[in-house]
């Protein structure tokens, strides 16, 4: 009796300093979730918090397949867009809540120097590439190196990238951890080296329906916040200009809540006439952070589910879904159509490799890329 009372002594002990858990906050599984056409198989890992909160991530392409949110209400629904089977990532790609690199966003031409010497990428989207172009880091299959439960449930997914792949110059050695708490917020960092000097943007493509993916309302009503006084206008290939605009007094000017629908069809302004709606970076007025600093607020008036993006790097891409043209079919066999869902993707600016004014995307030897980035959901009421 008299070692039984000193063991939970000690744990008493340990517990009130936090060095153990009365219970474990966040559970991590994972199950197999298919196998491609060369017998490559694919993991589903899910990262699960007391709250019902969880999030679903497919080993191909590190995907953000699920992020399932409860409403003011306490009703949970998946807030992503995408397919509820691997075989749909694989025959009908469309970024939907994938690792996008090694470049995410656009490079002009699919050309950039570095050194004095220039690289050709593959053409992917007109005359662009786009998001790596050719077989970027969304269509590959991921090692999942470990997972854990705890606290932090924790999922640690890594590739490789030979030098020249897709053009780009240099091995490079990649890192997706996604971590989510007790509280609910979802972690995704991405990390990478390189054996010589090349460039590197990573982000996550996540499209988002706060009422939950399928609703019969678009997400267009949806209320945003950006915190940026300034955005990079595009050409008519959605190529930054160079320029850094003000939003005040434009469309653009999300630095208030405002529903999305406002200016959405505003034929008057060039720049929504370019992206088909919204398609562009936002400058954020923190720019580069060591701490995950917030980006965009995303609300849903009906439901009550907010999303909160907070990032360390300089820009947001904001994208309306204009491309959603009712050919892809996805979960739960919903017609995917304009404006059912929109992305924010925190990152580097489109095209800086080719604009020196913008923050640097080059990655050297000895200094690896780190992007950090946090889903942080909540209820409004």
């Amino acid at each position: 009796m008299r070692i039984l009372a000193k063991a939970l002594a000690a744990s008493t002990l340990a517990l009130a300093c936090g060095i153990l858990s009365p219970a474990v906050a966040a559970d991590a599984t994972q199950a197999p979730a298919g196998m491609l056409a060369d017998g490559t198989a694919v993991t589903a890992i899910t990262l699960q918090a007391d709250n019902g909160v969880s999030a679903t991530i497919l080993s191909y392409g590190a995907t953000l397949q699920k992020l399932m949110a409860p409403d003011r209400e306490g009703k949970v629904e998946d807030v992503l867009l995408g397919y509820d089977d691997l075989k749909d990532y694989v025959d009908h790609p469309n970024y939907f809540g994938v690792t996008v690199g090694r470049y995410a966003n656009r490079i002009a031409g699919g050309r950039f120097s570095l050194d004095g010497k220039t690289y050709q990428l593959p053409l992917n989207d007109k005359t662009n590439s786009l998001h790596g172009g050719g077989k970027g880091f969304d269509k590959v299959v991921w090692k999942v190196a470990s997972i854990k439960s705890g606290p932090v449930a924790r999922a640690v997914l890594t590739h490789t990238s030979p030098d020249g792949d897709s053009g780009y110059p240099g091995k490079v050695d990649a890192t997706v951890t996604y971590t989510l708490d007790e509280a609910g917020n979802l972690g995704i960092t991405f990390e990478a080296k390189t054996d010589k000097p090349t460039v590197i943007n990573m982000t996550n493509h996540a499209i988002f329906d706060m009422a939950g993916q399928g609703s019969n309302d678009t997400a267009m009503d949806h209320l945003l916040t950006i915190p940026a006084a300034r955005y990079t206008p595009v050409d008519e290939t959605l190529i930054p200009t160079g320029e850094l605009r003000r939003v005040e007094g434009t469309v653009f000017d999300f630095r208030q809540p405002r529903p999305i629908e406002d200016g959405l069809r505003n034929g008057q302004n060039q720049q929504i006439v370019h992206g088909r709606g919204y398609d562009h970076n936002f400058a954020l007025d923190k720019g580069v952070t060591r701490t995950p600093e917030l980006a965009a607020r995303l609300e849903d008036p009906g439901s009550g589910r907010v999303l909160e993006v907070l990032t360390t790097e300089p820009g947001l891409q904001f994208y309306s879904g204009n491309f959603l043209d009712g050919t892809l079919v996805g979960k739960g066999g919903t017609l995917y159509r304009m404006g059912d869902g929109i992305a924010l993707e925190p990152q580097k600016f489109p095209d800086a490799p080719n604009h020196p004014d913008f923050a640097s995307a080059r990655v050297d030897p000895g200094k690896p890329y780190r992007h950090a980035m946090i889903y942080r959901l909540s209820v409004s009421r």
